[in-house]
C-alpha cells in the first residue's frame, strides 16, 4: 500500500509528493485546488511519512507536528506568532519538524506577513505544509517560496466508486445521483450520504423553487432552513471532537478552542454547502431552459427542473445564480451575521423572479 492510497486520484500531487518523499522534502509545499478533494488527507499522509508514524499524526498528536488552522474566520498574526515561538526546537523524536496550516488562504495580512518571514529563512529541520482551497488570497511572496502541489476536482467515477465503498446497499442509480449532486468533491458525497443531510437538501430546494412559485414565499422561513442545517452539523461536528478531546491529556483552553474550532468549521462548510447547493437549482433552470439537461446536476429532479424552466423562471433564473455566486464569495470571504445575511438573501432572490 503506498503512503497516498486513501488519496482518490490526483496523479499531478501524488507523483510530486512521492518524488518529494524519494529525493528529500523541500523546506515548504503548498497543497491547492477545491475543498473536498483529498488535500487534507494528503497532507496529513505527506507528514505521516515525514515523520515516520502516521496513526500519531492523523491523531494530532506528534510531539514534531504542529497544526494551524482558523479559529473563527480568519488565521491571524497571533496564531502565526506562537507558531514561530517553536520554530527553533530541535525535533524531540524525527529528524524534522512539520508544520501544518490548513486554510491558508484564511491567513490575514498581517499573518500572511510573519508567515512569509519564517518561510523566507527555516531551520533545515523544518518542512512547512500549506493546504489551501485557493490560491488568489494568498500573497504571490508566499505562493513563490512553496513547491506548489495542485489538485483537481474528483471525476464522477472516483465520487461514485468512493461511495460505493462506503455505501454499498445504495442502488447505483442513487450512487449516480449524488455522484453528480457532489460536484467532484468527497465532502459533499458524504454529506448526502447522510439521511438527515438529504432531508435537508431536499428542504433547501423547495425553499429555492419558493422564492418564484410561491406568492406567501417568507424569506426568514427560507433563511431558518439553511440556519437549522448549519446549526445541526455543526452540532454533530462539536459532539465528534469533544468525544476526541477527552482522550487527550490537552490543557482545557486547547481543548475547547479545539472544538470551537470544529463546531464553526462545520457550520461554515454547511452554510458554503447549501449556498452551492442553491446556486446549482437555478443554474440547472438556465440549462434545462437552454435544452442541456445534461449539464444539470440535480439530475433526480429534472421533472421538477422542466416543469419550472418553461415559465418565466427558467427566463430569470441566470440573475438568481448570479445573486447566489455572489453571495457564496460574501459567506467565504467576510466575518457576516448568518441570519441576516441568509434573509438578505432570500429576499433578493425572490425580487429576481418579481
Amino acid at each position: 500500500m503506498t503512503v497516498f492510497a486513501d488519496v482518490p486520484e490526483q496523479p499531478e500531487a501524488k507523483r510530486l509528493l512521492e518524488a518529494a518523499l524519494a529525493d528529500g522534502p523541500a523546506h515548504a509545499y503548498l497543497l491547492h485546488g477545491p475543498a473536498g478533494v483529498g488535500k487534507r488527507a494528503a497532507a496529513r499522509a505527506f507528514a505521516g511519512a515525514l515523520l515516520g508514524d502516521a496513526r500519531r499524526v492523523d491523531a494530532g498528536i506528534h510531539p514534531d507536528l504542529r497544526v494551524l488552522q482558523p479559529l473563527g474566520e480568519m488565521i491571524r498574526i497571533d496564531d502565526i506568532r506562537a507558531l514561530h515561538h517553536d520554530l527553533h526546537m530541535r525535533p524531540f523524536e524525527a529528524d524534522r519538524r512539520v508544520y501544518l496550516v490548513f486554510d491558508a488562504h484564511r491567513m490575514n495580512e498581517d499573518a500572511a506577513a510573519a508567515l512569509l518571514k519564517d518561510l523566507e529563512e527555516p531551520p533545515a529541520y523544518v518542512t512547512f505544509l500549506l493546504v489551501a482551497d485557493e490560491l488568489g488570497h494568498l500573497p504571490e511572496t508566499i505562493r513563490s517560496r512553496c513547491q506548489l502541489v495542485p489538485f483537481r476536482r474528483l471525476s464522477r467515477e472516483a465520487v461514485q466508486s468512493w461511495i460505493a465503498e462506503r455505501a454499498p446497499d445504495l442502488p447505483p442509480d442513487e450512487a449516480g445521483v449524488l455522484g453528480r449532486v457532489s460536484g467532484g468533491r468527497l465532502d459533499r458525497a458524504a454529506r448526502l450520504l447522510e439521511d438527515a443531510a438529504r432531508a435537508r437538501r431536499a428542504a433547501l430546494l423547495a425553499a429555492a423553487r419558493g422564492a418564484y412559485r410561491d406568492e406567501r414565499f417568507d424569506p426568514a422561513a427560507a433563511a431558518s432552513v439553511v440556519l437549522e442545517g448549519a446549526r445541526a452539523h455543526g452540532a454533530v461536528a462539536r459532539k465528534h471532537e469533544q468525544e476526541l478531546v477527552d482522550g487527550l491529556d490537552l490543557p482545557p483552553r486547547e481543548a475547547e478552542q479545539r472544538v470551537r474550532r470544529a463546531e464553526f468549521g462545520a457550520e461554515r462548510a454547511e452554510l458554503l454547502a447549501a449556498l452551492d447547493d442553491l446556486g446549482s437549482w437555478y443554474r440547472d433552470l438556465v440549462v434545462v431552459a437552454n435544452g442541456a439537461e445534461s449539464a444539470a446536476v440535480n439530475a433526480d429532479l429534472l421533472g421538477e427542473l422542466r416543469e419550472d424552466a418553461t415559465g418565466e423562471a427558467g427566463a430569470r433564473a441566470e440573475d438568481a445564480a448570479g445573486v447566489v455566486r455572489q453571495a457564496w464569495r460574501e459567506a467565504e470571504e467576510l466575518n457576516l451575521n448568518a441570519s441576516l445575511f441568509l434573509e438578505a438573501l432570500f429576499v433578493r432572490l425572490r425580487r429576481s423572479f418579481v
